[in-house]
């Protein structure tokens, strides 16, 4: 008994350090896979399954020269991202790879985001650095900003 008590106010007290806030990672089986799973549970808006491909280590590198660096600076993108496009995420939209081209355990994808509410597809690329079955780095072209919506 007393063994649980300190083993649940451990857990609290990591929660609340910030240390337990995203899932567990799940590895891939290859590089393409990491990516698949990216895309598929982006489309599906499912935050946990996102967050399952990246190591403690990630960087993510947006335009204009942002870069995320750590899983609980990229967990906050990500809660953002899985919120319905309304609400400024990107719920809604079907994300779809045109051309893939892989270079050892890097993905380079052209891809096509679109919905119905969309006034034309939004196109983008990205490069998706992977290893050991996660994704340890993404450079990538989005930005919600240009997307245009019908009136």
């Amino acid at each position: 008994m007393k063994r649980n008590v300190v083993a649940v106010f451990l857990l609290l007290a990591l929660s609340a350090a910030g240390a337990v806030r995203t899932a567990p990672v799940k590895r891939q089986r290859t590089p393409q896979e990491v990516v698949n799973e990216h895309l598929d549970a982006l489309n599906k808006c499912d935050y946990a399954r996102l967050m399952a491909l990246y190591p403690p280590e990630v960087h993510l590198f947006l335009p204009g020269g942002q870069v995320v660096k750590g899983r609980e600076q990229v967990a906050e993108i990500y809660r953002q991202t899985v919120k319905p496009f309304k609400d400024g995420g990107a719920c809604g939209l079907k994300f779809e790879a045109q051309t893939t081209f892989t270079v050892e355990g890097t993905v380079n994808v052209q891809w096509r985001a679109s919905a119905d509410f969309l006034a034309a597809p939004y196109l983008g690329a990205d490069a998706y650095v992977t290893k050991g079955g996660m994704m340890w780095a993404q450079v990538t072209t989005w930005n919600r900003a240009e997307i245009r919506v019908k009136p």
